[in-house]
């Protein structure tokens, strides 16, 4: 069994910071690539950064610049710092680990509003 535990969502004025983390516990041996998605009202959900295992990093372009995705191996944590938020950005943010081995899994998502 895995689980995923979000933290640091929140309300944010535009311009604000905030920082998700993610820890995956549980039968993981290791993980092959960890990334953030959102989904706002009505949209379909999206890729906002990934990170591999090799610390390969994907952005989506609406974030570049903005959000710095990042990893401890160790601590099978994700995390998510993110800058200049536009109103845009909210949304729900959900963790998502893909492991070496067995399926992948999801977290149970945290809001993220971001106020202009």
């Amino acid at each position: 069994q895995v689980q995923l535990v979000e933290s640091g969502g929140g309300l944010a004025q535009a311009g604000g910071s905030l920082r998700l983390s993610c820890a995956a516990s549980g039968n993981i041996f290791s993980i092959n690539v960890m990334g953030w998605y959102r989904q706002a009202p009505g949209k379909q959900r999206e890729l906002v950064a990934s990170i591999t295992n090799g610390g390969r990093i994907n952005y989506a372009d609406s974030v570049k610049g903005r959000f710095t995705i990042s990893r401890d191996n160790a601590k099978n944590t994700v995390y998510l710092q993110m800058n200049s938020l536009k109103p845009e950005d909210t949304a729900v943010y959900y963790c998502h680990i893909d492991p070496s081995y067995g399926p992948d899994y999801w977290g149970q998502g945290t809001q993220v509003t971001v106020s202009s």
